[in-house]
């Protein structure tokens, strides 16, 4: 099973230029995503759940 794109379709980059607003993914990571392995998709949800979590704390 293919692990689904975090895309909201809130496709804008922050302030800084380093994530989209929507899915929070860097430029990098929006490139690679659709070449990734299912473990780099699954590493990549691991980190915007790290920033979640640490943004609610």
């Amino acid at each position: 099973m293919s692990t689904p794109s975090p895309c909201i379709n809130i496709c804008q980059l922050d302030a800084s230029g380093a994530y989209c607003v929507g899915c929070l993914r860097t430029l990098e990571e929006l490139r690679q995503w659709g070449k990734a392995s299912e473990e780099e998709k699954q590493a990549i949800l691991a980190r915007i759940e790290d920033l979640q979590a640490a943004s609610f704390d």
